[in-house]
């Protein structure tokens, strides 16, 4: 972790096995989500037409879009309701749930969501399904750091405008989704020029 650094330029000469860029989705893909919901999907986008396009919506992921050996948009699935087609599905198909049970759980996912105020409107709903990409990041992110590969986690992206344009791909599956965080994967140009900073332990720990 120490090693890890949100690098800025890749060496656009060297690419990563599939191999290991298995081991890395299969990071993401294996991550914890808020009641088992899974609410994300990973777009690797390798296609260079593609990549130049996302460069007029994503100006913070400009040269990462050029030199990165893969490129990982990760998609939030939007209104997941307790009762919602996706999440009824999901209990059945993925997480086996009998029939029988099925009213019983969603009846608690109710409660859940409720108690969290996750069922105020559609922005707070599709916050939390959000922040469940953000667990699968930082799991892929870890997973690359452990076999040497570098990363870069980024925010810098216009939403709407992305959207928009994955939308025109055809790869929202009728708005079903939206981009919630960007990643590229790859190695390094060349070291950071800063030493790694970070608060304390003593500052960012309390033992009670």
């Amino acid at each position: 972790m120490n090693h890890r650094h949100a690098t800025k330029e890749y060496d656009k000469d060297r690419k990563i096995s599939d191999a290991d860029f298995d081991y890395i989705i299969e990071a993401g893909r294996l991550s914890p989500s808020s009641l088992g919901s899974e609410p994300w999907k990973f777009l690797v986008i390798q296609d260079p037409v593609l990549r130049e396009k996302m460069m007029d919506v994503a100006p913070g992921a400009v040269e990462k879009l050029k030199t990165a050996s893969h490129f990982v948009v990760i998609l939030a699935r939007k209104g997941v309701r307790y009762d919602s087609e996706y999440l009824l599905d999901h209990m059945k198909t993925v997480q086996h749930f009998p029939e029988d049970m099925l009213a019983m759980i969603s009846e608690q996912y109710k409660h859940f969501q409720e108690g969290r105020n996750i069922l105020d409107n559609s922005r707070t709903l599709d916050d939390w399904s959000a922040k469940q990409t953000y667990i699968a990041l930082g799991n892929m992110l870890t997973a690359a750091a452990m076999i040497g590969i570098d990363s870069t986690p980024m925010e810098g992206f216009y939403a709407d405008k992305l959207d928009a344009l994955l939308e025109k791909e055809g790869l929202l599956e009728d708005s079903a989704y939206s981009a919630s965080v960007l990643a590229a994967f790859g190695y390094r140009k060349e070291d950071p020029k800063r030493p790694k900073t970070r608060k304390s332990v003593e500052k960012l720990v309390k033992w009670i």
